[in-house]
């Protein structure tokens, strides 16, 4: 590479690094947020949303709900012989939780192992208003994707009252909020792996879940062991309009300035690759 294509590299990419950072500062087109809330304040609907790594935490399983044909069943029917994968997602939530049992079901398709076989999953609706016709709706899909008969033993999509919801969510640290302005909830993504006596073992953030990182965390819960903290990068589902398609600016910022963080990083690069071919010569 000659110093004038570096040059010219770098040129580039500042112009393109400003453009995000910019961009980054900015609210994404689209989205509404509240003009009297400072560009940097967190949403007050956030204020209270986290993902806390309760590891070891034993998950109450005498806590009843309703699995999708309507039956009420315990939490507890679902423990005691395999690891769990544990999700906490809303049913009719037009953003996060779709991408997270999407993520969630491209991970464990690519393992030899089987849900319904080795291990079991178990997603909650987080939403007392949802009902066991949509987590039947829910169901369908995603075995249809999955594509494993056993599967349909094996993956689970429960319903339940706000007193259970309260419970199972405390007990596995997944603290959510309603946003009345929005009629959205406000919450983090994320699976929890669990123990086949119903102990928290592990977390995976966001939305993308390594296919050999959770086959390890499975392996080892399944002998009842408890994984160490990880690293916690939260993605918020919050301010999703469905009527632009347009993400919330919270999310959008940070999308925005991790694209911004990478830029830079080239400029960097080409720099020092620059200053290196000014010293050689």
């Amino acid at each position: 590479m000659t110093k004038t294509t570096l040059r010219s590299a770098i040129g580039v990419m500042s112009i393109v690094l400003m453009s995000a950072v910019v961009s980054a500062q900015g609210n994404a087109p689209g989205v509404r947020p509240d003009p009297a809330m400072p560009s940097q304040q967190v949403p007050s609907a956030l204020s209270t949303v986290s993902f806390e790594q309760r590891l070891n935490e034993q998950l109450p399983l005498g806590l009843e709900f309703k699995d999708e044909s309507g039956r009420t069943v315990t939490l507890g029917e679902y423990f005691g012989r395999k690891p769990v994968v544990l999700t906490f997602v809303y049913y009719e939530c037009p953003m996060l939780c779709t991408e997270v049992l999407n993520g969630l079901e491209s991970s464990l398709r690519v393992l030899n192992e089987s849900i319904g076989k080795e291990f079991d999953v178990v997603t909650v609706s987080f939403d007392p208003k949802e009902t066991p016709v949509l987590a039947a709706g829910k169901k369908k899909a995603y075995l249809e994707r999955y594509k494993r008969p056993e599967a349909e033993q094996g993956w689970h999509f429960l319903t339940g009252d706000q007193a259970s919801i309260d419970a199972l969510t405390k007990a596995a640290g997944f603290n959510y909020a309603w946003d009345e302005a929005s009629q959205q909830f406000a919450h983090a993504s994320g699976i929890v792996v669990t123990t086949p006596t119903g102990k928290v073992s592990r977390y995976f953030f966001g939305i993308d879940y390594s296919p050999r990182d959770v086959k390890f965390a499975l392996i080892e819960s399944s002998h009842e062991k408890i994984g160490t903290l990880a690293d916690r990068l939260l993605l918020y589902c919050y301010h999703y309009d469905p009527g632009t398609g347009s993400y919330g600016f919270v999310a959008m910022r940070a999308v925005r300035i991790g694209g911004a963080v990478t830029i830079l990083a080239l400029v960097g690069f080409v720099f020092v690759s620059l200053r290196r071919e000014s010293n050689g010569q």
